[in-house]
């Protein structure tokens, strides 16, 4: 039910680097056009790094790792795709419906197929005000030896929650080139990092010496934003709040929520926020791409 690219088989049996994408990003995280624009220049950015991009999805029946770029359109221009998480991911290959992968079905198709890097925007976390709505991003990540490669935790979220979450679970966080926590659209406010690496092959070493030594959850390497790039922290603040309170007004839980205040900050920020988050990823995707030629090379 999982089907690997011949691309990706032979990287990784060359040990070539390869790098995982999402694709809940493409259907669900950005706008058309834009979605399969950023999609694709993620990719290229990967092979101008001579990575190998392993974009993930279900097609026809099949977790599919390794899309072309006619795959890629459809999962951007259809209005049928489902945002598959641990849920219900045996259900869309059940009816072979078109779906697209969240951190946490990434992270197991990464795993699955002998990836061990993932470069996205930002996972999910504890979500404000529901400590009992947690996203099963933090699951996979206590779970499967993947590194991820991020602009920390959505905005959206409740920050702090979330890194105590990570703690408890064992999860490593690697500060990219900084000592403050990333906060998705801006470089953070505050709170401090006890492990960071000042370049790919720093961080290469860090994530190898958790794994070699027995230990087998996901890691994340947090990478701020470009300082340039970033959105002043009273301007998403706002934006977050009012956007919450319109989802609550409406009745919106569960995975919808993400899509829907990602949608509304970036209406209430004036554009800002979406700006930022074409930025953090294709950031986030250089990093990576750096950090997994780093692994295959040692």
């Amino acid at each position: 039910m999982i089907k690997v690219s011949d691309e990706i088989q032979e990287a990784l049996k060359e040990r070539k680097p390869v790098v995982a994408l999402e694709s809940t990003l493409i259907s669900h995280g950005l706008p058309s056009p834009l979605n399969i624009d950023v999609a694709l220049k993620a990719e290229s950015i990967l092979r101008d790094l001579n990575v190998v991009p392993a974009t993930a999805a279900l097609i026809d029946g099949y977790l599919r790792v390794g899309l072309n770029p006619k795959e890629i359109e459809l999962l951007g221009s259809s209005n049928e795709v489902t945002k598959t998480s641990f849920n219900n991911l045996g259900e869309v290959i059940a009816n072979k419906s078109l779906g697209a992968t969240t951190v946490a079905s990434t992270m197991f198709a990464a795993y699955k197929s002998g990836i061990k890097v993932f470069a996205t925007g930002g996972i999910g976390g504890v979500h404000r005000g529901s400590e009992a709505d947690i996203s099963a991003d933090l699951k996979a990540l206590s779970d499967l030896p993947v590194a991820v490669v991020c602009a920390g935790v959505k905005s959206i979220l409740d920050i702090p929650k979330t890194l105590e979450a990570l703690e408890t679970l064992g999860v490593p966080i690697i500060g990219y080139k900084t000592d403050i926590f990333p906060e998705f659209w801006t470089t953070g406010r505050g709170l401090k990092l006890k492990i960071t690496a000042s370049e790919a092959k720093e961080a290469a070493l860090l994530l190898k010496a958790h794994w070699e030594i027995g230990l087998n959850t996901g890691q994340l390497v947090a990478v701020p934003i470009p300082k340039e790039k970033s959105v002043d922290q009273e301007i998403v603040e706002n934006a977050v709040n009012e956007s919450l309170n319109e989802a609550a007004e409406a009745g919106i839980t569960g995975n919808a929520i993400s899509p829907f205040l990602l949608k509304k900050v970036s209406e209430a920020s004036g554009g800002l926020t979406l700006e930022a988050n074409v930025d953090l990823i294709l950031n986030n995707v250089q990093v990576a791409g750096e950090v997994a030629t780093q692994m295959a090379n040692d």
